[in-house]
């Protein structure tokens, strides 16, 4: 930086008044060399969010991943970049809130946490775009091993748990919504077009010309699968339609599997619905999905399914709200097999004489139970617990940046739940060691 004064008119009055004096600033000096040559261990601090997040990297289990990649010693070919460093990539990202592969491959070259977890690597945005989705089930094993790990610590619980859907917009506008005559009409002009492509690719020998063919062709194509598959989803929404609603059914060509849901502030868009199981102890998540299902009725038993398929056991209690309570859930977890204690709302009755804590004639014995039990001193206690832990983890999800998909379809979507299950973890798993190490002993 160079010191000068600056030169300024006179404050006012008479030019034989004396001028104030001139104020003393710091100019840049872009020309000057960099005073601070540094190693890349050195751009950020020793208790840094990345160091964490690469201290977690280092004990998972890559294996997998590196029997994929197909650059090997003693063969031709580019490097793969290490999937550590793509892995630590996207669990700093979720946390900081970067859910675009294009604007996590310019943090890379600009910012220097991520500087430091790519460690002189480069990176470029389609690498790490792909690696975001392509592993969804090695993902779940992740979480798996994740809670396991935590679950062998102490750490978790898993006696209750609480679940709560996060309705997120997908990645595809109104618009693209359309019915099936117009589907209809669609693909056999974008079949038209794709063989009016492939004659001109091969009647023009042009390179540069080909080229652009090749991308005009590749575009069609995409366009003609997303056509079929909103095809196939149609079959799905008039199923679940009136009779005489059928014909008002649409499907998006932009993301055939997202469905029109009524969101949070009353609208309603193209959305997915995720769902977070959460263990209330330890507000650590325990099981992830994803559905086009407008509601949460029918998620809590596949959830609590995947959860005791994964930790080998079912919880003792769970809580969820209203809108997954139904008749058939309550007696399938009342069953011996299950044994889950149910807490959620008693819907209030028509007849608003009639207590709603007292069973019904219609009523099993799982429901009955299910209603007095809501009634009780210890259900009014307990019940609480589902909005401080199942809520608050959605919160934090959308504080990090889960208010839209970037990706289509459920099997990414998913992909993309998995890594904010895994950063949120990651984080609440250190602070829970934290918790234990500076308890008394």
């Amino acid at each position: 930086m160079k010191e000068k004064a600056e030169s300024s008119p006179a404050w006012g009055g008479s030019e034989e008044t004396t001028a104030a004096p001139l104020p003393r600033i710091r100019c840049a000096d872009r020309q000057q060399m960099d005073p601070q040559p540094r190693r890349l261990d050195e751009l950020i601090d020793g208790d840094h969010p990345a160091r964490v997040v690469w201290k977690f990297v280092e004990g998972v289990d890559l294996s997998a991943l590196y029997e994929r990649i197909r650059a090997v010693e003693g063969h031709a070919g580019r490097s793969a970049i290490d999937a550590r460093i793509l892995l630590a990539l996207w669990l700093y990202a979720t946390l900081d809130g970067v859910g675009s592969a294009r604007r996590l491959a310019r943090l890379c070259q600009e910012h220097n946490a991520y500087r430091w977890l790519c460690g002189g690597v480069t990176v470029n945005y389609h690498t790490v775009s792909d690696f975001r989705v392509q592993h969804g089930a090695w993902l779940e094993e992740q979480l798996t091993v994740q809670v396991a790990t935590l679950l062998a610590e102490g750490l978790v619980e898993l006696k209750r748990t609480a679940q709560d859907g996060v309705r997120v917009r997908a990645s595809a506008g109104a618009s693209s919504f359309r019915r099936r005559r117009t589907l209809e009409k669609c693909l056999p002009e974008v079949e038209a077009h794709l063989a009016v492509l492939r004659r001109e690719r091969e009647e023009n020998p042009a390179v540069v010309q080909k080229r652009r063919q090749a991308a005009q062709e590749r575009a069609a194509r995409e366009r003609q699968a997303r056509i079929e598959a909103a095809l196939t989803q149609l079959a799905d929404v008039e199923a679940k339609k009136k009779a005489d609603a059928k014909e008002n059914a649409r499907s998006s060509t932009t993301d055939p599997e997202a469905r029109v849901m009524k969101m949070a502030d009353g609208g309603f868009r193209p959305a997915y619905n995720g769902q977070f199981c959460t263990d209330t102890a330890s507000q650590i998540i325990v099981g992830v999905e994803i559905s086009h299902a407008g509601n949460d009725q029918g998620q809590l038993v596949p959830m609590l399914d995947q959860v005791a398929d994964h930790y080998g056991q079912y919880p003792d209690e769970a809580l969820v709200d209203g809108g997954f309570v139904n008749q058939s859930d309550i007696d399938t977890l009342a069953t011996p097999a299950r044994d889950v204690t149910l807490y959620a709302p008693v819907p209030k009755p028509k007849a608003k004489e009639r207590d709603p804590y007292q069973p019904l004639p219609t009523d099993s014995p799982a429901v009955a139970q299910w209603r007095q039990r809501m009634g009780g001193a210890a259900a009014k206690a307990i019940y609480p617990i589902r909005a401080a832990t199942a809520e608050c983890v959605n919160a934090i999800a959308r504080n990090r940046g889960l208010q839209q998909f970037r990706v289509r379809g459920l099997k990414k979507v998913k992909a993309v739940l998995l890594w904010f299950a895994l950063a949120h973890n990651l984080m609440r798993g250190a602070a829970l060691r934290r918790q234990v190490a500076a308890s008394p002993a």
